[in-house]
């Protein structure tokens, strides 16, 4: 017998990020991490969708509350959008690597499928800094067999007008197009 797919589904699927996933800036219904519960629930998927980023999380941060969000929510899929931050203040690729490859390692140890959420720095912070920091995430995703968003802002990040006055975070009408990107690499891990 061969069941839809919404009924194989569920569980909790924690989404551990920064501001970026946290709705800075917006209505706490406005973040792509609650329009991924609408589109769960419109789809008849049974997961319940646990937000517990921080405005202003690095990688550090992210790897010291691990271990307890993961006691606390025992996530069924972990959807890992860290490292922003740490590229913004230009912390070292090497430190941030360890911690992503920490924070993947704990998911999946508790069980947890991991969605690894990549992000890319504007110019400015010079072409060899930029380049690598893309490619850390590349690079854990590869390594621990995770699945992996390359660019969260991936068809906005040019468009001024998706971001709030800051230049940095994404306006309301912009959450849509950042759940569009996340949904593509976490539609096939639902199952």
């Amino acid at each position: 017998m061969c069941l839809p797919l919404a009924a194989w589904a569920g569980g909790t699927i924690l989404v551990y990020g920064d501001s970026l996933s946290a709705a800075y800036g917006l209505a706490q219904d406005a973040g792509w991490e609650t329009l991924l519960q609408a589109r769960l629930k419109q789809k008849g998927m049974n997961y319940t969708v646990v937000n517990a980023s921080i405005s202003g999380e690095t990688t550090s941060g992210g790897a010291t509350r691990i271990a307890a969000a993961l006691k606390a929510h025992r996530p069924k899929l972990v959807i890992v959008a860290l490292g922003a931050n740490d590229g913004l203040r230009g912390l070292p690729l090497a430190q941030m690597r360890a911690n992503l490859a920490r924070i993947v390692r704990a998911s999946q140890k508790a069980g947890s499928r991991v969605l690894l959420v990549g992000m890319r720095l504007p110019p400015n912070y010079g072409e060899t800094y930029t380049r690598q920091f893309a490619r850390v995430y590349a690079d854990i995703a590869r390594e621990h067999r995770t699945a992996l968003v390359p660019f969260l802002l991936e068809g906005m990040a040019e468009r001024r007008e998706m971001f709030q006055p800051d230049n940095i975070h994404p306006t309301a009408e912009a959450q849509p197009l950042l759940l569009e990107n996340v949904w593509r690499a976490l539609a096939p891990l639902l199952t």
